[in-house]
């Protein structure tokens, strides 16, 4: 600001005075002050451009612009706002990844990894999603190489994100192992993952061995950084898959204490005290029936030689005597729990159907193995308005159609621990609702029938039995699996027997011929006997049929057939019955234990099935 007023002729006394003030005013830095004396000074002389001039100069000074430093300061602060701004978009790139690889809408999330690798680059975060992305398609291969691709060591550590990135590291690992089928490989990596984890809680001091917990100088997000019941969850579920079905337990009843509200982790308990209480042979590995066991021993010589053949009355009925059924052990009794708090987690039926996205896949990196689906379309803007999502922590949150999956599974399961049981009304029960459900697989649809039919024998309802064992029931015996998923690379089909639909009506007639036989009706129950083994290889006939074919032998006459079938293990064609005299004594009369029941191994989606 210039002070010349008083060389300016023609200038009153007044404007004198008053630009002096103004001067002294924008000197002392009282730019207010300055500014009124100036604008008094303009409507006196309107005219005189240096008035205008001054106050330009005075609202100039006024914001604070007139100080070099100050200047710089707000330009250095607008550019760190500036990339304050840019990292927060590609935090919301991140966020939105993670969104969508929840709710396993794969078609949107692809649009947005391309965004998050403009914006974030090769960071260890980014590769870890684009990782999960390529997973979620089947790209396992791919998905391993991003991985190993990440440098780790960059990463700031969980004290100031509060997220383990070795933990994570190895932790998606063993997810992408386990949907490849390498199940020791993935409990492997699922074991390093957990000591990264006690590493890391060690390090922030979470109580444990005697420490005091520590919370001061440590950022909330790291207190949330212990990652060891997702971890257990995992472990639980490879380990259910190698068949440790004890060892699963241990893990998975640890993390129910804090995932008690997913319905899909009790279904996982119960497999397990399935899978501890029915035992295993080396064929049933291999999704056969057993052929031991039918011969018990021999005893006696010469003419008095007999044969003893096992008893099959008892042999899938379990009771755990004297101690409580709500005490956490693996017993069917417990397993019995499991299912039905199961239940009551799931919702109940909605009258409003909206198009389901069928198909489910049993592995996610971000917490859990069991989640996932190639061919959900559930961000893209279609059909929002009926797909609602049911959580399920720490897996993904369950959609529509797979909680009618789990339904449907819970429902065969349950119905088989209460055969086993003896509780025949409620398996009963649970096999007509099964059978009643409105998404229901062809393999659940096939055991919905054999338990009905065993329950309803069991309780002396033969002819309602033989309704379900017609062999025409059986249409398909699919697990239910969407086509897109059987097709992904390295995606293995579940071991499931019987796997064609000829091998499950050869079982219906297996288990209809037995029927037939409480009801006298030999002819017709040596019709469908024979009629089913010409339908299966003769290594698929099961013990169960063997004996049911050595009884009506026994029946027929003829006995010398009957000990070749023994001998043979394996049903021969009948004769006419011959005079002999080991016919002065008839036979007691036939007991099957229970139906024939198919072997299925215990996979991600579906129970482990009655033998």
């Amino acid at each position: 600001m210039k002070h010349d007023s008083a060389d300016s002729p023609g200038v009153s006394d007044q404007e004198k005075e008053m630009a002096t003030n103004a001067f002294e005013a924008f000197t002392a830095g009282n730019y207010d002050e300055s500014l009124k004396q100036l604008e008094s000074l303009q409507e006196l002389n309107k005219e005189d451009y240096k008035i205008a001039m001054n106050k330009a100069v005075a609202e100039f000074y006024k914001t604070g612009q007139g100080n070099n430093s100050t200047a710089k300061e707000s330009a250095a602060q607008k550019a760190e706002f500036a990339a304050m701004i840019e990292a927060a978009k590609s935090r919301i790139h991140h966020y939105k990844v993670r969104a969508y690889i929840q709710m396993k809408s794969l078609k949107a999330c692809k649009r947005e990894i391309k965004s998050v690798m403009n914006t974030a680059g090769n960071s260890a975060p980014s590769l870890f999603l684009k990782s999960n992305f390529e997973y979620l398609r089947g790209n396992y291969r791919k998905a391993v190489k991003l991985l190993n691709s990440s440098n780790i060591a960059e990463h700031p550590g969980p004290l100031k994100t509060g997220e383990c990135v070795r933990c994570m590291f190895w932790n998606n690992l063993g997810c992408i192992h386990f949907a490849m089928g390498k199940h020791n490989l993935g409990i492997f990596y699922f074991k390093k993952a957990l000591q990264e984890n006690d590493h890391t809680c060690a390090q922030l001091g979470d109580g444990k061995n005697g420490q005091a917990k520590k919370f001061t100088g440590i950022p909330m997000c790291a207190l949330l950084a212990n990652k060891r019941y997702e971890l257990l969850y995992n472990c639980g579920i490879q380990l259910l898959h190698i068949g440790r079905p004890l060892a699963a337990f241990e893990c998975l009843m640890e993390a129910v204490q804090v995932y008690h509200s997913n319905p899909r982790l009790w279904l996982r308990l119960a497999e397990c005290c399935i899978a501890a209480n029915k035992g295993s042979s080396e064929q049933e590995t291999k999704g056969l029936p057993s052929k031991k066991g039918i011969v018990q021993s021999i005893v006696g010589q010469g003419y008095h030689r007999k044969i003893v053949l096992a008893s099959q009355s008892t042999q899938n009925t379990t009771y755990s005597e004297g101690q409580s059924a709500a005490i956490p052990v693996a017993s069917m009794e417990f397993a019995a729990i499991c299912l039905r708090n199961a239940l009551l987690l799931l919702p109940e039926h909605q009258q409003h159907e909206s198009k389901p996205d069928n198909g489910s896949k049993s592995s996610s990196q971000s917490g859990s193995t069991e989640s996932g689906s190639e061919n959900s379309d559930a961000c893209s803007g279609k059909g929002q308005e009926g797909d609602k999502f049911i959580p399920a922590a720490p897996s993904s949150p369950l959609r529509k159609q797979e909680v009618e999956n789990l339904r449907c599974c819970i429902l065969a399961c349950s119905a088989y621990v209460a055969l086993a049981l003896g509780d025949n009304l409620m398996a009963l029960n649970h096999a007509d609702k099964l059978l009643h459900q409105p998404k229901l697989s062809g393999s659940l649809k096939f055991l919905g029938h054999l338990y009905a039919a065993e329950a309803l024998i069991s309780l002396d309802r033969i002819s309602d039995a033989i309704a379900h064992l017609n062999p025409e029931n059986v249409t398909d015996v699919s697990l239910g699996v969407s086509p897109s998923e059987q097709d992904q690379a390295g995606k293995q089909t579940p071991l499931c027997y019987p796997s064609t639909v000829s091998s499950a009506r050869a079982m219906m007639l297996f288990n209809l011929g037995s029927a037939y036989c409480l009801r006298s009706e030999y002819e017709k129950a040596r019709k469908c006997l024979h009629q089913a083994a010409s339908m299966v290889n003769p290594k698929e006939i099961p013990p169960e049929a063997i004996l049911l074919g050595v009884y009506l032998e026994l029946q027929n006459g003829n006995t010398q057939l009957a000990l070749q079938i023994i001998k043979r293990n394996q049903l021969l064609p009948s004769v006419k019955p011959s005079s002999s005299p080991d016919l002065r004594k008839k036979p007691p009369p036939f007991q099957p234990g229970q139906p024939v029941q198919p072997i299925k191994m215990p996979s991600s989606f579906t129970q482990v099935q009655r033998k």
